[in-house]
């Protein structure tokens, strides 16, 4: 049952990549870094080639967790390309996300091992089951959001935390030191808000003595200073600057210069009304269960409900911030449901809290399903390029200039099929254009290029629209006469109907008359 429930995780993770295997302009710089690292290598001679020097002005990022995931999937490439599964550079795309993804499902595991061991295995498998049910992570942990990478130590020093026996009343002195030196590797490195995570978890461990301040002190410095050294090294080499602490460096242009505001503001209680209810769904309700049951549980909610607090003075609020919590909320919530299904079936009562148990693990499902079912057509300059590719495999000089809403919808490096860098021989030659805000005039003046992907299929005069791609608007309820009484004398199979799907064309592909 243990591995099944660990294939379940991985499972989960892999279908939400196959399902959308199109990315967004969030997680372009680790994805075009990855790329970058696969096809070019990391010699000081191939630099110049990389994204972020030929495209400058990407506020600089870490470029560890994107050497480690390239260092990862190229084995699995080459093996996936010895028996001809991989053909592609779009096939490779998918290889580095299905790693990100095997990644971080481990750390999943890892947790799952933890709570089975110290709540008992019904409660391991019921925090399998409603970390499987919701959207977000699942659809998320593998995509290279730097969020993503940061959550695989995140997790593991959850794990670290939370395994011992369910006699045990504190960790040991050595799984907190693990715990909070991947803590801090995880802020330096990946993402300084970890910080407000790391600080109430190592005051916790103070007050309540699994650690000593002068413990707590050496181990911060120690791991600090290591983990500083690593990614000043390591950043500097791959930016061309020196020194460059490139998350100290976004601290300093989002929180000093204050430019995250730029990107909009919500709230204080925004997080909190919104946000958690979102990446938690059904687990919210059955986490303050748990805690209202078990001290060890409000115990464990303390360090991200005081990380969440803390982070709510931030202006710029996203859900990616705080998705670091959803796992301890997920353990609470398994617990809260373990009650609930224990209670005696032979009491009415007990029957109806064990089918609300099992109809909170039903709504998730269907929250996921259909934000899942959106999130496969919301990737519309992925598809259009890919389409764009195979439209024209055949001709071997074409020059495609890229839209805005193409570059940030999913037309990523991995997607141009036919330019080089190539993972074997090409026979084709493509230009694929990035630039911005060209306008028609220019790209009907610029003779050189010979189709674009389009935000309209108005382009002026010496284009013809070859192909439109389109992308989800909006979900439109289809209320059959007679509301809701109406609704429900449909039959079941019919309820289907009742919610469809809009779509709209966004993109266009279009190439140039009388070529």
């Amino acid at each position: 049952m243990s591995f099944l429930m660990d294939c379940l995780l991985l499972a989960t993770g892999w279908t939400h990549v196959l399902l959308a295997p199109y990315t967004k302009v969030e997680e372009s710089f680790n994805l075009h870094a990855t790329h970058d690292v696969l096809m070019y290598g990391v010699g000081r001679d191939s630099l110049s080639k990389y994204d972020h020097f030929t495209f400058p002005g990407a506020v600089p990022r870490t470029f560890i967790g994107s050497i480690v995931l390239a260092w990862l999937s190229a084995p699995l490439a080459l093996f996936a390309s010895s028996f001809g599964l991989l053909t592609s550079k779009v096939d490779l795309q998918l290889v580095v996300r299905l790693v990100l993804a095997t990644v971080n499902a481990i750390g999943f595991v890892l947790i799952r091992r933890a709570v089975s061991k110290r709540f008992g295995r019904p409660t391991g498998l019921l925090y399998v089951l409603l970390t499987c049910s919701q959207f977000h992570l699942p659809f998320w942990m593998g995509r290279t959001l730097p969020n993503m990478f940061a959550l695989f130590p995140v997790n593991v020093a959850f794990s670290v935390l939370l395994n011992r026996a369910s006699n045990v009343t504190k960790p040991s002195p050595s799984h907190v030191d693990t715990a909070l030196m991947l803590l801090t590797f995880t802020t330096v490195v990946f993402r300084a808000e970890i910080a407000l995570l790391l600080a109430p978890l190592a005051l916790q461990a103070l007050v309540l003595g699994h650690t000593s301040f002068l413990r707590l002190v050496k181990v911060g410095l120690l791991s600090g200073l290591v983990s500083v050294a690593l990614t000043v090294i390591v950043d500097s080499y791959f930016w061309d600057r020196w020194p460059l602490w490139a998350e100290l460096y976004c601290i300093y242009f989002n929180v000093y210069l204050g430019k995250s505001s730029e990107w909009g503001t919500s709230p204080a209680h925004e997080y909190l009304t919104a946000h958690l209810p979102k990446l938690l769904l059904g687990s919210l309700p059955l986490a303050f269960l748990g805690a209202i049951l078990d001290g060890r549980i409000r115990s464990l909610l303390v360090p991200p409900i005081v990380f969440v607090a803390l982070i709510s003075a931030m202006e710029h609020k996203e859900w990616r911030f705080i998705v670091y919590v959803v796992p301890l909320f997920n353990v609470a919530a398994a617990r809260g449901a373990r009650w609930m299904v224990s209670r005696r079936k032979s009491r009415f009562s007990g029957r109806i809290i064990f089918a609300a148990a099992m109809g909170i693990l039903a709504l998730n499902c269907v929250v996921t399903i259909v934000s899942t079912r959106a999130s496969m057509v919301n990737y519309p300059g992925g598809t259009a390029l890919v389409a764009f590719n195979k439209r024209y495999a055949d001709e071997a000089h074409v020059h495609v200039h890229i839209s805005n809403l193409a570059a940030q919808t999913g037309a990523s490096l991995f997607l141009q099929v036919h330019s080089p860098p190539q993972p074997s021989p090409i026979s084709a030659h493509w230009i694929y254009n990035k630039t911005e805000a060209l306008s028609h005039e220019t790209l009907t003046a610029s003779t050189d290029i010979t189709h674009l992907i389009a935000e309209s299929p108005e382009a002026g005069g010496g284009w013809i629209v070859a192909e439109s791609v389109s992308g989800f608007s909006r979900w439109k309820l289809n209320v059959p006469s007679g509301g809701i009484k109406g609704a429900l004398k449909k039959p079941l199979h019919e309820w289907l109907d009742l919610v469809e799907m809009d779509t709209s064309e966004q993109l266009w592909i279009l190439e140039r008359a009388g070529r």
